[in-house]
């Protein structure tokens, strides 16, 4: 998988005064997991984030994506491959660190109106959409949810408790939210998938 289109691992690392623990900020098309007591955090726009942990052992990671912008609809689209993959390297990665399969639950996040040049696709209506048929296919329960409306959220989630926080931001001081989704969605029409992805 070293050509296309590759879902990684966040590296954004640092300590968040606010709650006195390690932290990790997760940027579009990146994801983390951890079996430690620590803090996960992103901005999302029009994106989405799934916040999946085992409630037993407290393993839990966080992602961040989008669909590609398409015309194409429903779950056998090519744009929707990109959630897809999004989704399954987060459970896979889980899964490898000992998560069980039937101890998931999910908190699902974004999803706003925020983007003017996507709104008319309605790309965080298709994000949300997504999330949530994937999520009940898979048969991972979701456990809370803000999705829609107009503004950015920031994003706060322990995973080993599954405590998450949720800012909704009035306004943006700084373009740097919708700069950075802008180039993510630019990448996912350039960029093909490479390779498939299996759960087990």
């Amino acid at each position: 998988m070293d050509a296309g289109f590759v879902e990684h691992l966040a590296d954004n690392r640092y300590f968040d005064p606010t709650f006195g623990t390690e932290a990790v900020k997760v940027l579009p098309g990146e994801y983390f997991v951890t079996t430690t007591d620590m803090l996960l955090v992103t901005v999302l726009g029009s994106c989405v984030s799934a916040c999946i942990r085992d409630k037993a052992k407290g393993i839990g990671g966080m992602n961040h994506f989008m669909l590609a912008d398409s015309a194409e609809a429903g779950p056998n689209s090519s744009s929707a491959r990109y959630g897809a993959y999004a989704m399954e390297i987060l459970i896979n990665h889980l899964i490898k660190l000992g998560a069980r399969r039937e101890s998931l639950e999910a908190k699902v996040f974004g999803g706003g109106r925020v983007m003017a040049a996507l709104s008319s696709s309605n790309v965080g209506q298709r994000n949300c959409g997504f999330v949530l048929d994937f999520l009940r296919m898979e048969g991972i329960p979701v456990a809370a949810r803000d999705l829609l409306d107009v503004y950015p959220r920031k994003v706060y989630f322990f995973p080993a408790t599954g405590r998450v926080l949720v800012r909704k931001l009035a306004r943006l001081h700084n373009d740097t939210l919708v700069k950075r989704e802008r180039e993510y969605a630019a990448r996912l029409t350039e960029t093909p998938i490479a390779g498939e992805i299996e759960l087990f």
